[in-house]
Formats: structure tokens, sequence, C-alpha cells
């Protein structure tokens, strides 16, 4: 699965609402078999946007732990 870049995170949400339009135009239609079709885009791009939400969200509770501090060897004078 390709990784989707935030900054495409509207592009992603504007394709979702695109496709539930078109689902409900291909139901209108009687298109069972588009119908299919448009579900499994639709639920592929919600899955995405789950993962890139996912993604940011646990990017933002990184802890931060800093550098370790070097011990000096056993026996070496300060």
């Amino acid at each position: 699965m390709l990784r989707v870049e935030p900054g495409q995170r509207g592009r992603l949400v504007g394709i979702i609402a695109n496709l539930a339009e078109r689902i409900s135009e291909a139901r209108l239609n009687g298109w069972l078999g588009e119908v299919e079709g448009l579900q499994i885009s639709r639920n592929a791009a919600a899955i995405k946007l789950a993962a890139l939400d996912r993604q940011h969200r646990d990017r933002a509770a990184v802890t931060h732990l800093g550098l370790p501090e070097l011990r000096k060897p056993i026996g070496e004078a300060p």
C-alpha cells in the first residue's frame, strides 16, 4: 500500500466524498456492479485516510529521550 503525503489529506477526503456521491447515483440507476466496485474504492480510500490520521497522531505522541551520557571506564581518573 502506498503512503499518502500528509499534504494531500484534503484531496483524499474529497475523493471519498465523490465516491459516496457516485455510489448514490449508481444505486439510483440500479447499477449494482458499479455500486460494489465504487464501495471497494471508497473503503480503500477510507483505510488510507485512517492510516494517514493514525500516522500523524502517532508522530505527535513521540517522546524525545535526549542523548545518553557516556560513562567513563572504571579505574579511569576523573
